[in-house]
């Protein structure tokens, strides 16, 4: 009975020893007065861990505005035609 009594002793003692060395390592936060300011610093650290690099822009293709302008009218003058034929027909 008594070596019962001594294993069920060791058995606790060495569970209290675990379970104050994992208080002990934790450190304790820094105090703050408001919990908002906390809140604050760990998302300020949260965004400043995940921002990546920007990527770098890509250059512009080549448009030759003249161009661009000159087909734009085109297609827009094709359409009106197109649609004044089709209210001719009906």
């Amino acid at each position: 009975m008594r070596k019962l009594a001594l294993a069920a002793g060791a058995a606790a003692g060495a569970v209290a020893a675990v379970l104050f060395r994992r208080r002990a390592a934790t450190p304790p936060a820094p105090a703050t007065d408001e919990p908002a300011e906390e809140l604050r610093r760990k998302l300020a650290e949260a965004r400043e861990a995940e921002t990546p690099d920007p990527p770098a822009p890509e250059p512009e293709p080549e448009v030759d505005v003249e161009e661009a302008r000159r087909r734009v009218h085109e297609e827009a003058r094709a359409a009106v035609d197109e649609m004044q034929r089709s209210g001719e027909d009906g």
